[in-house]
């Protein structure tokens, strides 16, 4: 998002020989907000992924708990079992010494208290067994909860992979791939679909890509997207003052590109531009083949987790 300005620049430079001053430092002071911006965009998605993680971790630990409580129900059951047949036995006999002689008397007293201690382990028992499986229940509750929840995610997640591909029926396979990978909807776009080599003006095969694209998003508010540009290894041929390298081709590009979503109806607070440049390649830059792939514009889209947040802050 933040490797707009020189995407403006150029553009200020080709409309007018001569820039003034004012005007140039307004671009200089749109950059630093945008740059801002873009601090803002990247730690929120970090604290989202940390949080997304936090949360599979607390559901884990929740399941490892509930199979704990069952097991201590269990035992908790079998010893109830045992005291109660104790009690049995003991009462049973307690009542054979009171139709017996007085010198049973001792003898009785102290089975008296034996049967009192019993009485009292026994409550103590059954209310920590209770106990137990109210515990159980709310913790069972949530970790339904939960799993709703992510399954919910994953369906809705699913849904919107098959929206976007039937969206996109009509291109090649080879210009474009949709697929689901750890949470999120993938779609990533071929250098052939979108732009000549070097060039950061979308060509018009992949403008009526990314609308349809757009077309297909742009009534789910419950989304983020990243706009991730990337190249190969190979350096830019033609260098300017606003682009000196492969990073800020990717940028630019990802920039093109988000303008395109949001004028077909994204929301732009919905989406981030970045750039990687050459440093996340989808293979080795050893063949022309191989550089062809890396040569791609990602569209990470990723649902919203308020509602997993929610759980957990009345967990």
């Amino acid at each position: 998002m933040t490797k707009i300005i020189p995407f403006i620049i150029i553009s200020i430079l080709l409309a007018g020989c001569i820039v003034p001053k004012k005007k140039f430092d307004d671009v200089i002071a749109q950059k630093v907000q945008l740059e801002s911006d873009l601090a803002d965009k990247n730690s929120q998605l970090e604290k989202a992924n940390a949080s997304l993680s936090e949360l599979d971790s607390i559901l884990k630990n929740l399941k490892n708990d509930t199979t704990i409580l069952h097991a201590d129900i269990n035992t908790t059951k079998k010893r109830l079992a045992e005291l109660d047949k104790e009690y049995t036995q003991l009462n049973t006999y307690y009542k054979n010494l009171l139709s017996n002689s007085g010198k049973l008397n001792r003898d009785m007293a102290q089975q008296q208290e034996q049967l009192l201690t019993i009485q009292q382990n026994l409550e103590r028992t059954r209310k920590a067994n209770d106990s137990l499986n109210t515990s159980l229940s709310e913790r069972e509750k949530k970790v339904k909860e939960l799993e709703q929840v992510l399954a919910n995610k994953d369906k809705a997640v699913n849904d919107l992979k098959n929206k976007i591909s039937n969206a996109l029926l009509n291109f090649k396979e080879n210009d474009l791939t949709v697929k689901v990978k750890n949470g999120k909807v993938y779609v990533s776009l071929t250098e052939q679909l979108l732009f000549a080599s070097g060039s950061t003006e979308v060509d018009a095969k992949g403008v009526t890509a990314l609308q349809q694209l757009a077309k297909a998003i742009k009534d789910q508010h419950d989304i983020n997207i990243m706009v991730e540009g990337h190249t190969d290894n190979v350096p830019i041929s033609r260098k300017s003052q606003y682009m000196q390298d492969n990073w800020d081709l990717s940028v630019m590009r990802a920039t093109s590109i988000t303008k395109i979503l949001t004028r077909a109806g994204v929301l732009p607070k919905q989406i981030v531009a970045a750039g990687k440049g050459e440093f996340s390649p989808l293979a080795s830059n050893d063949t022309p083949q191989n550089k062809q792939k890396n040569r791609r514009t990602e569209i990470i889209i990723t649902p919203d987790l308020g509602e997993l947040f929610k759980i957990l802050e009345t967990n």
